[in-house]
């Protein structure tokens, strides 16, 4: 893949290519890296999201559009637009990384993503930079019928409305290196077998621990 490849994938051609480049370095490559335009795109990206939020669902409530978005901007919804893009065949990494995985890493796509709109912002503004995002979340924005409950919230107030206290989360596990680890996380609710999933970081273990024990509970009654 070359550089013109990845502009034509993201429909925005750049004036100054040195800016994709590096929104594409890791640190591993032992060169300037992404990390400060990811900064940047993190910002911008959660600006476009919010504004596409505030037209499409115009009756909401803020509440209601917070949860959209944090599912809209949350690492597992960016890594799979990285994805979509081909980012990982383009990304500048050490021999050693990518032979261990980090072209596939969720991190790490996620936030070359965040790097790649911080990159369009200062190339060609926050128009351009919208031009290249909305087409990448826009499945997720129009399938999102509902605001996303969070299952950790969903199962605490089950929890709590029975009077079994609050669940009790506790580490299993830790596996992987240290840019692709894996957690192990169990879950345990007054009266009801302990519930265990695994995700990339502990929060995302958490949140699957808890829905499978939601899925327990629904498949129960």
């Amino acid at each position: 893949m070359t550089i013109g490849d990845l502009q034509q994938r993201l429909g925005y051609r750049f004036k100054d290519a040195a800016l994709l480049t590096l929104a594409l370095t890791h640190a591993s490559a032992g060169t300037a890296d992404y990390e400060r335009l990811e900064f940047l795109g993190d910002r911008v990206l959660g600006l476009i999201v919010a504004e596409c939020l505030y037209n499409l669902y115009p009756h909401e409530p803020e509440g209601d559009l917070s949860k959209r978005h944090t599912a809209l901007v949350r690492g597992e919804t960016l890594a799979r637009a990285a994805r979509s893009l081909k980012l990982g065949d383009d990304m500048i990494l050490s021999a050693a990384e990518r032979s261990s995985g980090g072209a596939e890493n969720d991190n790490i796509l996620s936030d070359v993503l965040e790097a790649v709109i911080g990159a369009v912002y200062l190339d060609g503004g926050l128009e351009k930079a919208r031009d290249v995002l909305t087409p990448l979340i826009d499945g997720d924005l129009k399938s999102m019928a509902a605001p996303p409950r969070d299952s950790k919230t969903a199962l605490q107030e089950w929890s709590q409305a029975r009077n079994f206290g609050l669940p009790e989360y506790s580490l299993v596990e830790r596996s992987g290196p240290d840019h692709a680890p894996e957690f192990i996380i169990r879950v345990s609710v007054h009266g009801l077998p302990a519930m265990e999933a695994s995700g990339s970081s502990k929060r995302l273990a958490e949140k699957a621990a808890a829905q499978k024990m939601l899925d327990h509970l629904e498949s129960a009654t």
